[in-house]
Parts: structure tokens; C-alpha cells; sequence
């Protein structure tokens, strides 16, 4: 894990293999933002100038390196684009400043030390900017035998200082161990959506749940194929039934002494989705150990609340299974009795995601929360109406959808408000069984969501978040993403939290 400390030193007089400033796209050509202001000195106050002769122009997530000039120790300057100048109070938004630090930590990967003279203002600017170095700075290297080798091996940017900060003010210490612990979480949850579905399946996942349970004092309980179906969880079971690799429902309970909420957030962990008997076409296989990224985010989350020691309960369920055909797998046209008591017609095996949420929403009903969430790599119509890095919000209280939505806005995460129309819900009517997995094709994903709507438990608040989008960045990374898994919804979960410890929950 990349280091990171405050510090109080000059940008020029600080021992790294690089300074981080911020560039703004000005009227007049590229301008430097403020807290570099020692470096556009050694300049010659000409930094603007020499960038813009170098091309650049300031524009968000623009990365330009160029060296040092003399009276700077570190050999190299790194300008990035923060895009146009604040409209208010010459303060930048959060946002802003996480994905240009993060741009800078992917550019300088395999470097030991780089200061961010980044512009801060506030404790928030600093947590912001440790934010995003740290995430930027993520590398998925376990089975590359070449990152074992520090001469060939290029790895994450080792140590980040951010200049400007105030390393004994009560206010940016806390700032910079909030964005320690939700980063260090948030990148396991990458790594479990990164790693290869030979090596993580049900059992696996839920060991590391356990290790990760026991090393923050969270209680985990883990329920096998045995207790599954002494339980009576058919849909689990359901999707499970074709795999070698037996499903499994892991339940992460955190209490706060203090707490006055309680929060169950439900995560979707298909390990690997073939598709079933409804076998996915060729080309739809290959990024499918990234159908278990909710579980990972509401693992991450509930262990970062622990570290945190947020004053509200929080219990995470993983509903963990792998979507494989064989002889034993649950075919279009069977039934399953859910946990709930309800029986389900599985027109599509593909549309297993619900199957396992439905089970694990109905046993989280049972301890009646004041919310529940849940959290899935759902549908690719949500793809469809959103694009790739939005996820949707769906929900049975205008008031919490909106609230969760706040969350994923103050923490830098795309998503948007969606509805669940209730003329939909007639097109999962089964003549068989008391529902079909299935129902209209246009508005899936909002089908989907109603299915999951009928397992709620009465009078509890609920919503549904289809990360599907962003969940897998199949394209080149960006900001403080890289390509793979994202750790999408993670932020949002634990920024929820943090609202309902705070007395908003919606």
C-alpha cells in the first residue's frame, strides 16, 4: 500500500522523484493553481508558458511531465490539468482534485516519492487529494511474474506527501485516516474483483471475509451448503446448484455502542457467471469474475465502517454463488421456493443476480433495519440507459433514494435516480409459480428492481443499486480508475453510512 503523510515542507525544497502541481485551463492559455506557487517561481513565474509551448492547455485529467529547473530538489515537475478555474471562492471541487491526484499517482508509477503541491485549502481538499493518489496509485500485479522482480517490475507510486497540509491539525489528520481506511478497503474489493474465478470462488470469498471479520472485530457468521438448505435458501442454491464450487451466504455484523441505526446493505457475489443453461454467447464470458463486485463492495464497506468506528450498526450480507451449466443446474422452466416462502419460475438461468439477492434480502428483512440496501452487477439494460460509469438508483422512498444519491455525489461516484414503474410488475406474472425471474425486455432493469422489491420485507426502507456500468472498466483508466474492477459503490455505501451515523438517513 502506497505511504502517505502532510507535510508543512516547500514544494522546491522537499526530497522526491517528483512535484505534483495543478494547471487551470485560463482564458489566456494554461495557469498555474495556487499551491504550487514556489514552483511557478523557479520558473521564473513562466510555468504557464512553458507548458503551454509543451501543449498543454489545463484541461481536466491532462498529465504533463517536464523537468525540474534548478533550486527544485526533485528532478521532475508533474503538471495536471484540474479543467476550468473555480467559480467560487477559488476552491476547487473534491472531485476535481481526487481524479487529478489520481492521474498523477497512475503517471508516475515505479516511482518511490512524489509531493502534490496540489491546491488545499481545507482538511477536505487534503482528504480529497489522499483519496485520490492512493487510489490512483492501485496496481493489480498477483499473478505477474515480472512485478516480482523490482528491476523489471513497475509498481504503485510507493509514498505520497501532500504539501499544504497540517500534519497536527485534529481536522486533516482525520481526513487523511478516513481516506487510508476507505482506500485500503476499497482496493481489496478491486483485488477480489480482479482476481481470477480458478482462485476466488464462494468458499474462497467467504474466507477472506472471515480473516478480514476477525482482524477489525467485526462478528461473521458463514452458512454452507448444508445450512443453506436446512434454511431453506432455494434461490441461492438455485444458482449454485451447477457449480462444483458450493454457494455460500456470509452475514458481517459491525455494532457501534453508540449506534441509534441500523443499515443492511446485500451484495450480489456471482464469482463467475457462465449464464447457466442460458449459456452466455461467446464474447459476454470473459469479464464475468466481475459479477460478484456488489459483494465486494459491501464487504468493503462494512469493514471500512469497523476501521472507522461510525456510530450506527451495519451488517453486510454476501450472497455468494458461481452460474455454471452441468447435469445438477437449475434449467428454464424449474421452480424454486425461496427463502422467503415465495416460489420463483426461471424463465432465464442469466438472470440469476435476483435469485441470490432475493434470498438475502428476505433474511436481512427479518432483523427489520431501518434500511436496506443492496448492491449488484445487475443488468446490462442499466448499461444501456446509463453507459459505463453510472450506476442507477432504484428505491421504495423518494426521500432515500434521494439521500443515496447526495452520498454518491459527495463522494465523487456517478449515479443516478431511477424509477420502478409499477406497470412492469405484470409481466413477471407466472401461471406456475408466484413470480417469474422475468418479465418485460425493454426497462429490464427496472423489472429487475421489482423483482427485488417483492422479497422487502413490509414497511422497511429499501433501495437497489445496478452498478453494472461501472462496476468493470473494460476501457483505459481515467482519473482514479484503473481498467478492471473499480471498487464502484463502496464510497457511496460508507458515505450513507456516515449520514445515518450523523442522524440523515432519508
Amino acid at each position: 500500500m502506497t505511504a502517505l503523510t502532510l507535510s508543512t515542507a516547500a514544494a522546491t525544497g522537499l526530497r522526491a522523484d517528483a512535484i505534483v502541481v495543478g494547471v487551470v485551463k485560463g482564458d489566456k492559455g494554461p495557469v498555474v493553481a495556487h499551491g504550487a506557487e514556489a514552483v511557478d517561481k523557479a520558473y521564473d513565474g513562466k510555468l504557464g508558458t512553458v507548458l503551454e509551448t509543451l501543449g498543454a492547455s489545463g484541461g481536466e485529467g491532462e498529465v504533463t511531465k517536464l523537468p525540474a529547473p534548478s533550486g527544485v530538489k526533485a528532478p521532475i515537475v508533474l503538471a495536471v490539468g484540474l479543467g476550468g478555474e473555480p467559480e467560487k471562492d477559488g476552491a476547487y471541487d473534491s472531485e476535481v482534485l481526487r481524479r487529478a491526484a489520481g492521474a498523477a499517482a497512475r503517471t508516475l508509477a515505479g516511482s518511490k516519492k512524489a509531493a502534490f503541491a496540489l491546491p488545499v485549502d481545507d482538511a477536505e481538499d487534503a482528504g480529497a487529494i489522499a483519496e485520490g493518489a492512493l487510489l490512483g496509485a492501485y496496481a493489480f500485479d498477483a499473478y505477474k511474474e515480472s512485478a516480482k522482480d523490482p528491476k523489471d517490475g513497475k509498481g504503485p507510486l510507493a509514498e505520497v506527501a501532500i504539501l499544504g497540509g497540517k500534519p497536527r491539525d485534529k481536522a486533516y489528520k482525520a481526513a487523511v485516516e478516513r481516506a487510508l481506511a476507505l482506500t485500503e478497503e476499497l482496493n481489496r474489493a478491486r483485488d477480489l474483483i480482479n482476481t481470477p474465478p480458478n482462485d476466488l470462488n464462494p468458499e474462497s470469498f467467504a474466507a477472506v471475509a472471515q480473516a478480514a471479520a476477525k482482524e477489525h472485530g467485526i462478528k461473521v457468521q458463514v452458512l454452507d451448503v448444508k445450512a443453506l438448505e436446512k434454511g431453506g435458501y432455494g434461490g441461492i442454491l438455485g444458482v449454485g446448484a451447477g457449480s462444483a464450487s458450493g454457494p455460500r451466504l456470509v452475514k458481517l455484523s459491525y455494532k457501534s455502542t453508540k449506534a441509534k441505526k441500523h443499515l443492511a446493505f446485500v451484495g450480489k457475489g456471482i464469482t463467475y457467471d457462465s449464464g447457466g443453461i442460458s449459456l452466455k454467447p461467446a464474447g459476454h464470458n470473459e469479464t464475468m469474475k466481475c459479477d460478484m463486485a456488489g459483494a465486494a463492495a459491501v464487504f468493503a464497506a462494512v469493514v471500512a465502517a469497523a476501521r472507522l468506528g461510525l456510530e450506527v450498526n451495519v451488517t453486510g450480507w454476501l450472497a455468494l454463488a458461481e452460474n455454471m451449466p452441468s447435469g445438477s443446474a437449475t434449467r428454464p422452466g424449474d421452480v424454486l421456493r425461496m427463502y422467503s416462502g415465495k416460489t420463483v419460475e426461471v424463465l432465464n438461468t442469466d438472470a440469476e443476480g435476483r435469485l441470490v439477492l432475493a434470498d438475502a434480502i428476505a433474511k436481512a428483512s427479518e432483523e427489520t433495519p431501518d434500511a436496506i440496501v443492496d448492491v449488484a452487477t445487475l443488468t446490462g439494460a442499466m448499461m444501456m440507459a446509463l453507459g459505463s460509469r453510472t450506476f442507477g438508483i432504484m428505491a421504495n422512498d423518494d426521500a432515500f433514494r434521494g439521500s443515496i444519491h447526495e452520498a454518491a455525489e459527495e463522494s465523487g461516484e456517478p449515479a443516478w435516480p431511477m424509477p420502478l414503474p409499477t406497470h412492469l410488475r405484470k409481466g413477471m406474472d407466472s401461471s406456475t409459480a408466484d413470480i417469474a425471474n422475468m418479465g418485460e425486455r425493454m426497462g429490464g432493469g427496472l423489472v429487475a428492481g421489482l423483482f427485488l422489491q417483492e422479497f422487502v420485507g413490509e414497511g422497511i426502507t429499501w433501495a437497489h443499486l445496478d452498478i453494472a456500468g461501472p462496476a468493470f472498466n473494460e476501457s483505459a483508466p481515467f482519473g482514479y480508475t484503473p481498467k478492471g474492477g473499480t471498487g464502484s459503490a463502496v464510497r457511496t455505501l460508507v458515505r450513507l453510512a456516515e449520514r445515518t451515523a450523523a442522524g440523515d438517513l432519508g
